[in-house]
């Protein structure tokens, strides 16, 4: 009996032949253990194998190395610009505050149109409205009209000019103003700053009211300028430099800060044919003491020394037969009687190298340094005699001219 007996392959208990699940665990009597087929696989000859091997270990490893240091040769990538929003609006607010207080210049002789520049209203007093100019713009002009931004030309009055400021004032009715230029600081400007002008160049009839635009390039630069069409400089001006674009015409227009503000009156007298991204402008405080002295009827009176004088390094090796080691100064040539030189002792010959211990290259350094002064003021200066270096004082008064 116990042959027919089946053995729970689990618990090991004894179950009757028939039965399927097991009495005690319940475990199928009847499920066979699964057995595995054992796969006989072919023999590999070794020396087959390790090349293999090796040569997918040498691939793998190449394929790194070209993905490290040229991954464009694996992969294609993919670039994403991304949108930019420019957040500089331009100056147009700006220009609007002083573009309709600009004006076209026209100098007029015997009824024969000589020349063109630019001004601007820099001032109204409920009678007269006043222009800033430059004077080489209205120089030897019998007649002046201006153009406003409206189309309206007006003749005007030349109030005042001073060829070595270069400054001019016209004065035009009043309710013929359309806008007053508001007026900046030169002096609270600061390198780098934005400034744009306005002006009429080349042809004024086509371009009026040209706005350009660039930076303060620099302060207090020292120019020398020729008054007439000779080589030589006559007089030295301090300006302001800017890389703003100023061509012929633009003379005697504002150059402006980005608030719209004038910091300066523009000079293309001061510019040449070899100067690119140079343009230069009198700072607007220079420009509107002197034209304010004009429109409450005064004069400029600058210190008068007596002399007539040339450069030494023009009279070196000349005609005059000058010998001195000196390479700078300014050689006297004779000296006027009873002139604040003459009181000084100062004398035909005589090498003027400095004055207050500023040094004097040539006439046009010395007439710029001489009208930094007052009439009244006392003066050093240093000079040479027959190769000795000797100093005087010059009680300094008024004429027209040195």
């Amino acid at each position: 009996m116990e042959e027919n007996k089946k053995i729970c392959p689990k618990c090991k208990k004894e179950n009757e032949e028939d039965t399927i699940f097991c009495t005690n665990c319940g475990t199928n009597l009847n499920k066979k253990k699964k057995e595995r087929k054992k796969i006989n696989l072919p023999k590999v000859n070794k020396n087959i194998l390790i090349p293999i091997i090796t040569l997918f270990i040498g691939a793998g490893l190449m394929f790194g190395i070209i993905s490290l240091y040229n991954p464009t040769l694996i992969t294609n990538v993919t670039k994403v610009e991304k949108d930019v929003t420019v957040t500089d609006s331009g100056i147009a607010d700006a220009v609007e505050k002083v573009y309709d207080a600009v004006v076209v210049v026209e100098n007029y002789n015997n009824n024969r149109l000589i020349s063109t520049g630019t001004g601007f209203v820099f001032k109204e007093d409920g009678e007269f409205g006043y222009i800033i100019t430059n004077n080489h713009v209205i120089e030897s002009a019998n007649e002046v009209y201006i153009t406003f931004t409206n189309g309206t030309r007006e003749k005007v009055d030349i109030i005042g000019s001073d060829e070595y400021s270069d400054i001019a004032v016209l004065s035009v009715s009043a309710d013929k103003i359309i806008s007053v230029a508001p007026i900046g600081s030169s002096e609270e400007a600061r390198i780098g700053d934005t400034t744009f002008a306005i002006g009429a160049p080349l042809n004024y009839e086509v371009y009026s009211w040209s706005v350009t635009r660039g930076i303060l390039s620099g302060k207090d630069r020292l120019v020398e300028v020729s008054l007439s069409n000779s080589t030589s400089s006559d007089y030295v001006m301090k300006v302001l430099q800017t890389d703003t674009a100023i061509n012929s015409g633009n003379s005697g227009g504002p150059l402006c800060n980005s608030n719209g503000e004038v910091i300066g009156i523009t000079n293309m007298k001061l510019a040449s044919s070899n100067i690119e991204g140079m343009g230069f402008a009198i700072p607007i405080e220079t420009a509107i003491e002197y034209a304010n002295t004009y429109i409450e009827g005064n004069t400029i009176d600058r210190p008068y020394l007596g002399i007539a004088m040339y450069n030494i390094s023009d009279l070196r090796n000349s005609l005059f037969g000058i010998s001195t080691d000196l390479t700078d100064g300014v050689y006297i040539y004779s000296v006027e009687n009873d002139s604040p030189a003459a009181e000084a002792g100062l004398q035909k010959g005589d090498i003027i190298v400095a004055i207050d211990d500023n040094k004097v290259t040539n006439s046009a350094y010395l007439k710029y340094l001489l009208y930094e002064y007052n009439i009244g003021d006392e003066v050093e200066f240093t000079y040479y005699r027959n190769d000795r270096e000797y100093k005087t004082t010059v009680k300094l008064t008024a004429k027209d001219s040195i």
